[in-house]
This record gives C-alpha cells, structure tokens and sequence, in this order.
C-alpha cells in the first residue's frame, strides 16, 4: 500500500530532532516490505521569523525516506487558528506534484491532530482519500482548550476514517472530547533496541568523569518538562549528580535556580544531544527522571530502559503505561521536588538489576506498533474500495 505521511513534526537539517518519533515509527513501518510512503512535512514561513527554519531544503531524503518541506504562511499572533487552512492549501500543489509524477497514494497517515490533523483531513476530502489521524499528546491535552481549535479537533476527529493514539489515556481523552471509540486505536510507541543498549557503564562513567549517583534528566527546557523539580529535589540529595539533556528557553532560569539553592556544582547541563549520543548517557545514568506535568507517551523512558536504566517519571498521561513493573522504576506519588526526591530514594534504596530493566523494555519492540497500522490501514483502504 501507498500512504502519504503528513506532519509539520518531522526532523530536518536544520532540526535534526524534531518529531523524531515519527520518523522513527515510519521507517519501522516501511522497513515491513508492505508500505512505500513519501513524506510531506510543510516548514512554517513568515518575513523576519522562523530564522531555524530557513535552510531546510525543499526535498530531501533520510534514512531512504523521501520527504518534501513546502513552505506555508504563519501568521503571528492569529496563527494558530489560521493554520490548519494554511497548512492544507501550502500542500496542495505538492501533493499534486507526488500524484503526477505516478505516486497516487491509498491514504494520508497524519502526525498531531492540530493543526497537521485537521489540515490532513482538509486535504483528504480534496484528493478524496481516507485519512488516519496520531494524537500524540498536547494535541488532544492542552490545545481543546483553545475554543476554535477544539472545535476543528472534534470536527477532523469525526470525519476522519481513523485514529491512533500513542496510549490508552490518549484514547480516552479523545473519546471525552466526542470522537468515536470505535474509530481510536491506541498503538504505543516501541523502542530501537538496536541503537539503545547497555554499553560498558565503567567506561563510559570514567569518559564522562562521572564518579557519583547520577540523574539523567532529558528534554526541552520548558516548564513543563519539569526540570525545576529535578533541581530543588538535589537539596535532599547532597551526594547526587544531575545532567540535563536538552535545549530551550527556560535554560537562564534553571540556571539560576541551580545557584539560589546552591546546587550549581552538581548540575551539568548538555544542551541538545543527538540520539546516537543519548545513550551514553542514558548507560551513565543510575535513574532517568522524567518530571512531566503532561505527556503523551514519553520515548525516553524506554530509550533509558533499553540502555538497563530505571526511571523515575511523574504519573501523567502514558506513563503509568509504561512503568508498570517494579524493574521499569516507580512513579512518583507527589507532582512536586519532594516527590521525586522520595521516589529517587526509594529506587536506589531498591536498586534494580539493570539486566531485569532492559528485559522489561525488550517488551515494547516495533513490531507490535507496526503490525498494528498495517492492519488498520488495509481495513481502512479495502473497505473504501468495497
């Protein structure tokens, strides 16, 4: 089968990391021999913005994917209610190109319900092909709040002829804003248990001049990602470490915020570090804590695990999903510093046999995932056809 995947969250060049959960579950998907897909993931444009953006190519090709960046119009401050519109008539002309030139696709596979969601749904009813829908997490979570938004979501959930959402809670969230739960199937993320592993701890400690208890901490720096917490849990913790992966606007603050409790010596932050990296670090680590205020289903849990890392991850969204064992780690009982300094300590207390951690993770391979979509898009395309 032929499908078009269709998401402004797809990594780039210039921004090599995002969306890159869903690449990766499409060339999981592809590397099946049952799918051939081309990628369009439409770049945001406007004059004297979007600077990141601005060397990104019009075609390009990853990991034999081949993907196409059109341009579409973002406009400041009315943007976000814009865009679902925008990002369709932006497509248009491409999509028109891919089918000319003789890949006339069986379905759209859309990534973020808004406004890639609803935009991919407009596009459907042009091209009149069936579209299938991932929520992915602040999709369905955060933006209903937005009245207008709220109203597309509901509207692109009702006339889509299918949706897949990362976890259950996802599921259920979509169900609560109307969607049929006959139509919502939830499809975890899986983990690349080829490129997270367990290294050489020992070496990889003394490369990275690492010599005491270590937290990894891995995400943007955004409040809600939590870091804050992370920081003033090590007031209860004196003879912990914390590395920090990741890049964002809140770095000056946690910064600062590392100095005023005067925690600073214990503190590394890593800025953005490549996935090929990350698990060195994850191998270093003794506990990957993940301080969320929400997520969807948060891939580094399972990268940490895969790596023999347990983790300590606040109990929002997919998470209870994922740490649902006792060698997976432990949720925190509190969303506050003292939560995650309690379930740290319970941990280590613990301590986990690291060889028990990645057997855990060993569960959540791509297969699953991938023999999920494919059936769900052959009933989809072969029902249409009937």
């Amino acid at each position: 089968m032929k499908l078009l995947t269709f998401s402004t969250l797809f990594p780039n060049q210039e921004l090599p990391g995002l969306g890159i959960f869903v690449e990766t579950r499409l060339r999981h998907l592809v590397a099946s021999g049952q799918v051939q897909s081309r990628v369009v993931a439409p770049v945001p444009w406007f004059p004297s913005r979007y600077a990141e953006y601005k060397g990104v190519p019009e075609r390009a090709t990853r990991n034999g994917l081949e993907v196409r960046h059109p341009r579409y119009l973002n406009v400041p401050m009315v943007g976000m209610n814009m865009a679902p519109w925008l990002l369709a008539q932006s497509a248009k002309r491409e999509i028109s190109r891919l089918i000319d030139e003789g890949f006339d696709f069986d379905a759209i596979d859309a990534h973020y319900f808004y406004p890639d969601g609803v935009a991919a749904v407009m596009l459907g009813k042009y091209f009149n092909k069936p579209v299938v829908i991932t929520a992915r997490g602040s999709d369905v979570n955060l933006l209903p709040e937005y009245p207008l938004p709220r109203r597309m979501i509901q509207w692109a959930a009702r006339n889509a002829a299918g949706m897949i959402t990362v976890s259950q809670a996802l599921k259920d969230r979509l169900v609560q804003l109307g969607a049929p739960a006959a139509a919502v199937t939830p499809l975890r993320n899986g983990v690349d248990l080829q490129r997270f592993e367990p290294l050489d701890r020992a070496t990889i400690r003394n490369q990275l001049g690492i010599d005491r208890y270590t937290i990894l901490s891995v995400g943007n720096l955004i409040e809600l990602k939590g870091h804050h917490l992370i920081i003033r849990a090590l007031q209860r913790m004196p003879d912990v470490i914390l590395l920090i992966a990741g890049k964002g606007p809140e770095r000056d603050k946690l910064e600062a915020l590392a100095r005023e409790l005067q925690v600073a010596d214990r503190v590394r932050f890593l800025g953005a570090v490549p996935q090929a990296e990350l698990k060195q670090y994850f191998n270093a680590a003794d506990v990957m804590v993940l301080a969320s205020s929400r997520e969807g289903w948060a891939n580094v849990l399972l990268e940490s695990m895969a790596c023999g890392t347990p983790v300590v991850a606040s109990n929002v969204g997919g998470s209870p999903e994922v740490v649902a064992a006792p060698e997976a780690g432990l949720l925190m009982s509190d969303y506050s510093s003292d939560g995650v300094a309690d379930a740290v300590q319970r941990l280590r207390a613990r301590n986990p046999d690291r060889a028990a951690v990645r057997r855990y993770a060993e569960q959540f391979s791509w297969d699953f995932t991938t023999r999920g979509q494919i059936e769900l898009f052959e009933k989809i395309i072969v029902g249409r056809a009937q």
